[in-house]
C-alpha cells in the first residue's frame, strides 16, 4: 500500500488526496450534467458542499456523543484529524438531512436532482476504493490465489482492487451515460448496481462486521438497498 505520497518536501496522505480529487471531479461532472438538465449548477454545488460538511460534522459529533467518556477529559479532541474518530451512520444521516432541507428550500426536484448527482456519487465511489487501496483498509481475507497481495502479515485477496474495478465499471455504465427518460431511474440503477457489487465484494473482505451468528452486515444492508431500488424502479 502507499499511505503517503511525497510531493517535494510535502508528505500528503494518499487516501485523503484520492477522496478530495474524486469530490472535485464529481462536482465538475455534476455541473456539466446540470447545465444539460436545466438545473441550477450553483445550487447543486452548494448542496454537495453543505452535505459534505454535515456528513463530516455529524459523523464526528455522533462519535463524540456515543463515546463521550473518551472526550470528557479533553473535549478539544473532537477537532482531531484522526479519521477513525467517526460514526459513519451518524454522518450519513446528518448529511442526508442537510441535503434534503437545502434541496426543499431551493425548490430542487427530488428525483431529477438525484439523477444529476449520480456522476458525483459514482466518481466518489471510485475515490473511496482508491483511498482504501492507498491506506490498506477494507482489506481482503486470506487466499492462496496467485494474485493475492501481502498485507497485514498474510497473503490476501486484493479486495481494494476489486472495489476500484467495480466502481470504474459502474461509473462508465451508469454514471457517465445520458439521463434516462424516467426521473430517478438513473440514480436507482446506480444504487442497484452498487448494492449488487457490494454483495460480491463483501464475500472477499477480511474485516467485515458479522452479525446474527456469522452473517455479513454489509451484505444484509446491500440486499435491503438492492430490494428497495428494484421495487421503486
Amino acid at each position: 500500500m502507499f499511505p503517503i505520497i511525497q510531493i517535494g518536501p510535502l508528505a500528503v496522505q494518499a487516501a485523503g488526496l484520492f477522496l478530495i480529487a474524486s469530490v472535485y471531479i464529481g462536482m465538475v461532472l455534476t455541473e456539466k450534467r446540470a447545465s444539460k438538465s436545466g438545473l441550477n449548477s450553483a445550487s447543486l454545488d452548494n448542496l454537495i458542499l453543505l452535505s459534505l460538511f454535515g456528513f463530516l460534522a455529524g459523523g464526528r459529533l455522533s462519535f463524540a456523543i456515543t463515546h463521550w467518556d473518551s472526550f470528557r477529559a479533553s473535549p478539544l479532541d473532537i477537532f482531531s484529524l484522526n479519521a477513525s474518530l467517526f460514526d459513519l451512520a451518524g454522518g450519513l444521516a446528518i448529511g442526508f438531512i442537510v441535503a434534503l432541507v437545502y434541496g426543499q428550500r431551493k425548490g430542487l426536484a427530488f428525483w431529477p436532482t438525484l439523477d444529476v448527482l449520480t456522476p458525483f456519487f459514482a466518481t466518489v465511489m471510485v475515490g473511496l476504493g482508491l483511498s482504501h487501496l492507498a491506506s490498506g483498509s477494507a482489506f481482503g481475507k486470506e487466499t492462496s490465489l496467485p494474485w493475492g497481495i501481502e498485507l497485514h502479515g498474510a497473503v490476501r485477496h486484493p479486495s481494494q482492487v476489486y472495489e476500484v474495478a467495480f466502481a470504474l465499471f459502474i461509473l462508465s455504465l451508469v454514471g457517465m451515460r445520458k439521463p434516462l427518460p424516467v426521473a430517478g431511474a438513473q440514480f436507482l440503477t446506480f444504487l442497484a448496481w452498487t448494492a449488487g457489487a457490494r454483495l460480491f465484494l463483501e464475500a472477499f473482505r477480511g474485516d467485515s462486521t458479522l452479525v446474527f451468528g456469522g452473517l455479513r452486515l454489509g451484505q444484509i444492508l446491500a440486499w435491503v438497498v438492492l430490494a428497495v431500488a428494484m421495487i421503486v424502479l
